[in-house]
C-alpha cells in the first residue's frame, strides 16, 4: 500500500506541475504579447510615447497626426499581424495533427500556390485591391477542391493521406508553373513588380476594413478548430481505436482541413505570401508546452501572432525601405527548419 500511495502522490504532483506550469506560459506569452503590441504602436519612422498613447485612447486630447498614425496605419497592422501569426500557426497544428506529420505546413493542399495565382491574375487584369482578394480567396479554395477530386480518385484504401499530400504537390506544382507564364506575359514595368512583391508578404496598406472583411471568415474556421482539438488528439491512435472511442477519423480530418484551409486562403488572400511560420511555430510550442492539441493549438495562436508581429516590426524598421514579410521568415524559418530535421532524422 505505501509503494501504491508514493506512486500515485507522484502522479498528483507531475499533475500539478504540468498544469502549473501551462498557466505559468500562458502568462507570460500573453504578458509579452501585451507589451509588445505596445510597443510596436511607439516605434515606426515616427516614435511615439507611451504617454501619448494614453491620452489620446483615455482622453479628450486628440493630436491629429498621432491619431492618424495611430489608428490609421499602424494599429490595422498590428492587428493583421496578429490574426496572421496566430491562424498561420494554429493551422499547422492542425495539419501535422490530421496528417501525423510536425513537417507539413499551411500549404500543403495547394493552398498558398491557388491564392497567389489568383493574385497574380488579378494584378494581370488591373482589378482593385478588393478584387485581388477575392481572386485570391477563390483560387485558394479552388487548389484545395482540386486536391481533395484528385486525392478521392487515386486514393488506395491505406494510402489515403499520402494521396492527399501527393495530390497537394501536384496541385501547387500546376499553379506555381501558372504563376511563372502570368510572370513570363507581365508587363515588366508595372504589372511584374506587383505581381513579385505581393508574393514576397506584406501588412504594408492593411485598413480596418480589410480586417472586418475577413475576421467572420477567421473566427468560422478558427473556432470550430479549437472546439475539436481534442479529438485531434485522437488521430494519432489507429483508426479502430478512434471508432471505438466514438470518433470518426474521416469526418474530424474533412473538418480540419476545410478549416483550416478556409483561414489560410483568407490571411493570403490580404497578405500575400508569408512561410514558415506555420511550419515552425508549433515546433516551439511543443517543445515548451507538450503535443495535447487542447494545450497547444490556443498557446500556439498565441505564439505565433507574438512571432510575426515582431517579424513585422523588423520589416518596417530596420531599413528606409519595407523588407518583405517572406523574406524574413524565409531567413529565420530555414536555419530553424533544418535545425528541427536534424532532431528528428532518426525517425525518417
Amino acid at each position: 500500500m505505501k509503494v501504491i500511495d508514493v506512486i500515485y502522490k507522484r502522479k498528483v504532483l507531475s499533475q500539478t506541475f504540468k498544469s502549473s506550469y501551462t498557466v505559468i506560459c500562458y502568462i507570460g506569452i500573453i504578458s509579452i504579447l501585451v507589451l509588445s503590441v505596445i510597443f510596436s504602436l511607439c516605434i515606426g519612422r515616427y516614435n511615439v510615447t507611451p504617454s501619448e498613447i494614453m491620452k489620446e485612447i483615455f482622453t479628450t486630447y486628440e493630436s491629429p497626426f498621432i491619431s492618424t498614425i495611430l489608428f490609421n496605419i499602424r494599429m490595422p497592422r498590428i492587428i493583421m499581424a496578429l490574426l496572421a501569426g496566430g491562424v498561420l500557426t494554429i493551422s499547422g497544428c492542425a495539419y501535422q495533427a490530421v496528417f501525423r506529420n510536425p513537417m507539413v505546413s499551411p500549404d500543403i493542399l495547394g493552398v498558398s500556390s491557388g491564392a497567389a495565382c489568383g493574385a497574380a491574375i488579378a494584378i494581370l487584369m488591373s482589378m482593385s485591391s478588393f478584387g485581388i482578394q477575392i481572386m485570391s480567396f477563390v483560387f485558394g479554395l479552388v487548389a484545395v477542391t482540386a486536391t481533395f477530386l484528385i486525392s478521392r480518385v487515386l486514393k488506395r484504401v491505406n494510402d489515403q493521406v499520402l494521396m492527399l499530400i501527393l495530390a497537394g504537390i501536384v496541385i501547387s506544382s500546376l499553379f506555381g508553373s501558372v504563376i511563372s507564364l502570368l510572370k513570363y506575359v507581365a508587363d515588366p514595368d508595372s504589372k511584374l513588380p506587383a505581381i513579385t512583391f505581393w508574393m514576397m508578404g506584406s501588412f504594408n496598406g492593411v485598413t480596418a476594413q480589410n480586417i472586418k472583411g475577413i475576421l467572420p471568415v477567421v473566427l468560422t474556421g478558427t473556432i470550430p478548430l479549437v472546439l475539436i482539438s481534442w479529438k485531434l488528439n485522437v488521430l494519432s491512435l489507429n483508426e479502430d481505436e478512434a471508432f471505438s472511442l466514438g470518433i470518426k477519423p474521416n469526418t474530424i480530418r474533412i473538418i480540419t482541413i476545410f478549416c483550416s484551409t478556409l483561414i489560410t486562403a483568407s490571411i493570403v488572400s490580404l497578405t500575400g505570401l508569408i512561410g514558415w511560420v506555420g511550419l515552425i511555430i508549433p515546433h516551439f510550442c511543443r517543445f515548451l508546452i507538450g503535443s495535447d492539441n487542447r494545450i497547444l493549438m490556443p498557446f500556439s495562436f498565441l505564439t505565433g501572432s507574438l512571432f510575426l508581429l515582431w517579424i513585422d516590426n523588423i520589416s518596417r524598421t530596420a531599413s528606409s525601405l519595407e523588407i518583405p514579410i517572406g523574406i524574413i521568415t524565409a531567413i529565420i524559418g530555414s536555419p530553424l527548419f533544418l535545425f528541427f530535421l536534424s532532431k528528428r532524422k532518426r525517425d525518417f
